[in-house]
C-alpha cells in the first residue's frame, strides 16, 4: 500500500506514457462509443415512456393555468420533436415567460455559434495541424502541437480565432439588442405592469425610527414620480407563527384521518348489515395524555389556533416591526428610481432597494438583520467559499488522481487493466468524469447556505448571485484544477529551477489536455442531455411517492404540481462548456464539432422540458439570468484570448513573424476590451430598470405596452406596397416584429429587410393561437396572486385594485404567519353519502365555524383508492374568514 501512495504522487519518467495514453484515440473512442450507447439507450426508454407516464413528462398539459398549458402530443415515438419544434417563440413567452425564453435564446445561439465555429476550424485548421512537422500521433495531430514554433501556418489560426472572437462578440451584441427591447416590453406589458409588485420595493436596514414612523417613509419617497400609494412595514411574531404552524400540522392530521375514514365508510357500505366504523381515538398531550376521540380533539384544537389567529389579525400594527418595509408606489416608474436612488446619506442605511417582489419569494427571516452584521456576514461568506474551494480543490485533486488508471493499476485487483487498452481507455474515459460530475451536484446546496446566511432578502436574489458564485467554482476547480491538472503538474515539474520554460512548457503540455476536454464534453452532451430529458429521478419520486406517501386528495393534487429547473447551476455549467469549446477552438478544433452537438441537443430538449416539464413560476424575473449568461461568456472569451496570448509567447523565437504574431493577438484582445466597453456602455444600463423614456411613451400611448418592439428599429418594409392581398395591418406588423426578434442577432437587418420584400408571405403566417389584437389593459394599479402554490397558500386568484382594499394588500404582502386566514380548509373525498356526511357535519361543528370540509374535486374509486381531480381549482371554492365558511355550508352541494 505504501508503494501504491508513493506513486501516486511520483512524478517519474512514467508521466510522458500516460500522457500518450491519455490522449490516445482508445480513450477517445471508447469514450464516444459508450456515451452514444448510453446515450441512445436512455433516449429510446424515453421515447417509449413519454406517452404512459404524463405526470413526469407532460404535466403541463393538464397541472398549471389552462393559458398556460401545453397542446398534447400523440403517441408517436418521435412525435414529441416536430411538435415542440413548430411552437413559436412568442407561445414559448406566454406559456413560461421571459426568463425561458431568453434561457432558451442563449442556448440556441451559442449552438448556432459553435456550429459556425466548427465548420470553419474543421475545414480550414485541421488540415493544416495534420500536416504539421511535430509528428504527434492520435489526437494530437489534429491539434496545434502538432505544428513547430517558427510555423508560418500558425498564422492561419490566429487569423481564424480572430474571425470566431469578431463572430462571438457580434452575435452577443445582436441579443443584448433583443433583450433589451424585448426586456423594456416585457417590464410595461400590462400583464406585469399591472400587478402592485411591479410598482413596489422591498426597502432592507431601514432605521428604528422611521420604521415606527411610516408617514415620515411615505414622505421620503414621495417626492417620486406619482408619489407613494401606500406603506407596508414588515412585522413578524414568534408566537402567532408557532400557532398557525401547529394549526396547519393539526389540519393536516384531521385531513388524513377523515380521509382514511372515508375509505374505511365506502369499503363497508356495500356490505349487509353496514356500521359505521369506530372513530379514531388519540392522546391529547404525548403517550401519557389522555385518549379522546380524535376528530373531536383535533377540530376543538384547530377552533382555537384558529381563534387566536382572527383576533390577531385585529392587533396586527401592534407586532414588532422588521428593520424592512415595502413601499408602494401610484407608478411604476417611481419604483425603478427608487432602486437606482440613494435613500440616505447615512453608512448602509436603507443601501439594499429589490424591486418585483413577490411575497412568495422573500426570506422574511433576513429582513431584521442589522446592516453591520449584513456586511460582516457577506465578507465571512466570501472567505469561506475562498476556503471551500481551496478544500474542494484538493478533494477533487485527490480523488482524481486516485482513480487514474496508472495508478490503480498498480494495485493487484486491477492488474488485469493493464493489457486491456479499450478497458483502459474506457476507465481512463469515464470513470474520472463522472466523479467530478457526481462531486459538483453537492455544491450548489452549500453555496445557497452561504448567500442565505449573508442576509440576502429574497430567493431569487440568492440564486442570481449563485450563477456567478457557481460559475466561477466551476472554472477553477472542473476547468482549470481538475482537467488541467496533470499538464500543470507537468510544467512545474519540469520547471523546477528554471522558471523561465515555464511559458516553453505551455506549448506542449496545454494542447495535451484537449483529450480530458473533449471527453467531459462528450459526457455531458450525451449522457447529461439524454439524462436531462429521462427524467429518471423524478420518475421514480413522482410515482412511489404518491403510493407511499400520498393519502389524501391535497396530497396527490401536490404530486401533479410540475417540478421546477435549476437555474443557478444549470446556467453555470452551459457556460462552463462555452468556455471549454471557445477556448479549444484553435488549439483543438475537434473539441468544436461535439460543443455544437451539445447545445443542440439540449437546445431540443430544453424546449421540451420547458413547454411539457417545468413550470417554475417563482423564477420571473424578466430575463435577469440572461445578462449574467452574456459576462460568462465574455469571461470566456478573455480566457481563450490570454491562452491564444500564451501559445504565441510559448512559440515566440527572435524574428519579425514571432514579434507580429503576439502584436496581432494583443490587439484582439484590445478589440475585445473595445467591444466590451461599448456593451457596459450602451446596454447594460438599460437592461435591469425601466427607462424614463420608455415609460413616458407608454405613459403618451398607452397601447405601446402591448406591443411586441420592433428590434431592428425600421419602419415598414418595402414589402407591404407588394402583398397580393390586404391584411391587418396590425397582424403584419406583429408577424415582421417577430421575424425581427427571432433572427435579428444572427441575421444581418438588410438581409431580413430582403427576405421579407422577396418573400411577402411570411408575413401571411399567424405566429400563434393566440395572434388576434389584444385589447390593452388600462394602467390601473392591482395586484394577483402567482400560481397554484399561491392559491394554496389562501391568496386570491383575481386582482386586487388598491382603492378597494388596501388592508388586504396589507395582509397578502406579509409574513406567511400574518398572511394565514382565520379558517381551515379541509379536502376530503365524500365516502359514503350518508353516514359520512354526519360526521362532516360534526367536524364543522366542533370547528365553530373556523372549518370548511371541501368534498368536491375527489372521489373514491370503486377498488378504494383515493383520486383527486386535477383540474379542479381549490382555491375557487375555499373560503377565508368564516362568513365564507357559513355561506359555503349554506349552498354546500348535496
Amino acid at each position: 500500500m505504501a508503494s501504491f501512495i508513493e506513486d501516486l504522487f511520483a512524478d517519474n519518467g512514467a508521466s510522458a506514457k500516460s500522457k500518450d495514453e491519455s490522449n490516445s484515440l482508445a480513450t477517445f473512442l471508447a469514450s464516444l462509443v459508450f456515451n452514444i450507447v448510453i446515450a441512445l439507450v436512455i433516449f429510446f426508454a424515453f421515447c417509449l415512456l413519454r406517452p404512459r407516464f404524463r405526470r413526469v413528462y407532460a404535466p403541463r398539459t393538464y397541472a398549471v393555468e389552462r393559458e398556460k398549458r401545453s397542446q398534447k402530443i400523440g403517441d408517436g415515438i418521435f412525435a414529441w420533436i416536430p411538435a415542440v419544434l413548430r411552437v413559436p417563440d412568442e407561445d414559448i413567452i406566454r406559456r413560461s415567460g421571459l426568463d425561458t425564453y431568453m434561457f432558451l435564446r442563449s442556448i440556441r445561439t451559442m449552438f448556432i455559434m459553435f456550429s459556425v465555429i466548427a465548420i470553419i476550424t474543421c475545414s480550414a485548421l485541421i488540415p493544416l495541424n495534420i500536416l504539421g512537422t511535430n509528428n504527434k500521433r492520435g489526437l494530437l495531430q489534429l491539434s496545434i502541437g502538432n505544428l513547430a514554433p517558427e510555423s508560418y501556418v500558425i498564422w492561419a489560426h490566429i487569423g481564424i480565432f480572430a474571425l470566431l472572437v469578431c463572430w462571438v462578440m457580434w452575435s452577443i451584441i445582436g441579443e443584448l439588442r433583443v433583450y433589451t427591447q424585448l426586456r423594456m416590453w416585457w417590464l410595461t406589458n400590462p400583464e406585469n405592469s399591472s400587478r402592485a409588485n411591479a410598482n413596489m420595493v422591498l426597502v432592507t436596514s431601514v432605521p428604528d425610527k422611521l420604521v415606527k414612523d411610516e408617514q415620515r417613509l411615505a414622505d421620503i419617497f414621495d417626492v417620486l414620480p406619482g408619489g407613494v400609494r401606500q406603506v407596508i412595514v414588515s412585522r413578524q411574531s414568534k408566537e402567532l407563527a408557532a400557532i398557525v404552524t401547529k394549526r396547519d400540522r393539526l389540519a393536516g392530521r384531521l385531513e388524513q384521518l377523515l380521509t382514511a375514514y372515508a375509505v374505511k365508510c365506502t369499503a363497508l357500505s356495500d356490505q349487509p348489515g353496514y356500521v359505521a366504523p369506530k372513530h379514531p381515538t388519540m392522546r391529547t398531550h404525548g403517550v401519557w395524555g389522555k385518549r379522546v376521540d380524535a376528530f373531536e380533539y383535533l377540530a376543538s384544537e384547530i377552533a382555537m389556533c384558529n381563534h387566536y389567529i382572527a383576533q390577531s389579525a385585529k392587533t396586527r400594527h401592534e407586532y414588532k416591526p422588521q428593520s424592512s418595509a415595502l413601499i408602494l408606489f401610484n407608478q411604476q416608474i417611481a419604483a425603478h428610481l427608487a432602486a437606482q436612488a440613494v435613500i440616505d446619506y447615512k453608512p448602509l442605511s436603507m443601501g439594499r432597494v429589490s424591486t418585483n417582489v413577490d411575497p412568495q419569494d422573500v426570506i422574511w427571516s433576513n429582513l431584521d438583520m442589522n446592516p453591520w452584521n449584513r456586511r460582516i456576514r457577506g465578507y465571512l461568506s466570501f472567505l469561506v467559499t475562498v476556503a471551500l474551494t481551496i478544500v474542494w480543490t484538493l478533494v477533487t485533486a485527490f480523488l482524481m488522481g486516485l482513480v487514474q488508471i496508472k495508478n490503480l493499476s498498480i494495485l493487484d485487483q486491477f492488474s488485469w487493466l493493464r493489457d486491456n487498452d479499450f478497458a483502459m481507455g474506457l476507465f481512463s474515459g469515464i470513470v474520472p468524469s463522472a466523479i467530478l460530475a457526481l462531486l459538483m451536484t453537492i455544491l450548489p446546496t452549500v453555496l445557497r447556505l452561504l448567500l442565505r446566511l449573508e442576509g440576502t432578502a429574497t430567493r431569487s436574489e440568492i440564486d442570481l448571485r449563485l450563477l456567478h458564485r457557481y460559475y466561477f467554482f466551476q472554472v477553477w476547480n472542473v476547468y482549470l484544477v481538475t482537467i488541467f491538472s496533470s499538464s500543470i503538474v507537468a510544467i512545474a515539474a519540469n520547471s523546477i529551477g528554471s522558471p523561465g520554460k515555464i511559458v516553453e512548457l505551455i506549448q506542449t503540455q496545454v494542447p495535451l489536455s484537449a483529450t480530458n476536454v473533449l471527453i467531459y464534453v462528450l459526457l455531458l452532451s450525451f449522457i447529461g442531455a439524454a439524462k436531462e430529458i429521462l427524467q429518471g429521478v423524478p420518475l421514480a419520486l413522482r410515482y412511489l411517492v404518491p403510493i407511499l406517501f400520498a393519502r389524501t386528495p391535497r396530497a396527490l393534487y401536490r404530486a401533479e404540481t410540475p417540478s421546477r429547473f435549476d437555474w443557478a447551476t444549470n446556467i453555470p455549467t452551459h457556460s462552463l462548456i462555452f468556455l471549454m469549446g471557445f477556448s479549444y477552438s484553435f488549439i483543438a478544433p475537434i473539441v468544436n464539432i461535439f460543443v455544437a452537438i451539445y447545445f443542440g441537443l439540449f437546445y431540443l430538449i430544453y424546449r421540451y422540458q420547458f413547454l411539457y416539464v417545468y413550470n417554475d413560476q417563482r423564477w420571473s424575473l424578466g430575463g435577469l439570468s440572461f445578462p449574467k449568461a452574456v459576462k460568462q461568456m465574455l469571461v470566456a472569451v478573455y480566457i481563450s484570448e490570454i491562452y491564444l496570448l500564451l501559445m504565441m509567447v510559448a512559440k515566440f523565437q527572435v524574428s519579425v513573424n514571432a514579434i507580429m504574431r503576439v502584436i496581432v493577438v494583443l490587439g484582439v484582445i484590445a478589440g475585445t476590451l473595445g467591444a466590451h466597453w461599448y456593451i457596459d456602455d450602451v446596454y447594460m444600463p438599460a437592461i435591469k430598470y425601466l427607462p424614463l423614456k420608455k415609460a413616458a411613451d407608454v405613459e403618451r400611448t398607452p397601447h405601446l405596452a402591448g406591443e411586441i418592439p420592433n428590434v431592428v428599429g425600421n419602419k415598414l418594409s418595402p414589402s407591404d406596397k407588394h402583398l397580393e392581398e390586404p391584411l391587418v395591418a396590425e397582424q403584419r406588423h406583429r408577424r415582421r416584429n417577430w421575424i425581427y426578434i427571432m433572427y435579428g442577432s444572427v441575421v444581418p437587418g438588410f438581409l431580413l429587410r430582403l427576405a421579407i420584400w422577396t418573400f411577402p408571405s411570411v408575413l401571411r403566417e399567424k405566429v400563434s393561437d393566440s395572434d388576434e389584437p389584444r385589447p390593452v389593459v388600462p394602467r390601473q394599479l392591482t395586484t394577483e396572486t402567482i400560481g397554484d402554490t399561491a392559491n394554496r397558500l389562501g391568496m386570491r386568484d383575481s386582482r386586487l385594485t388598491l382603492g378597494e382594499d388596501a388592508a388586504e394588500l396589507s395582509r397578502l404582502f406579509a409574513c406567511p404567519a400574518i398572511r394565514a386566514k382565520p379558517v381551515s380548509n379541509l379536502w376530503v373525498p365524500m365516502g359514503n353519502s350518508v353516514l359520512f356526511a354526519r360526521l362532516l357535519w360534526e367536524v364543522e361543528y366542533y370547528g365553530q365555524g373556523t372549518i370548511l370540509v371541501i368534498t368536491q374535486g375527489a372521489q373514491i374509486s370503486p377498488r378504494g383508492k383515493v383520486c383527486a381531480d386535477t383540474d379542479f381549482s381549490l382555491a375557487s371554492v375555499e373560503a377565508s374568514d368564516k362568513e365564507g365558511v357559513a355561506h359555503y355550508q349554506r349552498t354546500r352541494p348535496m
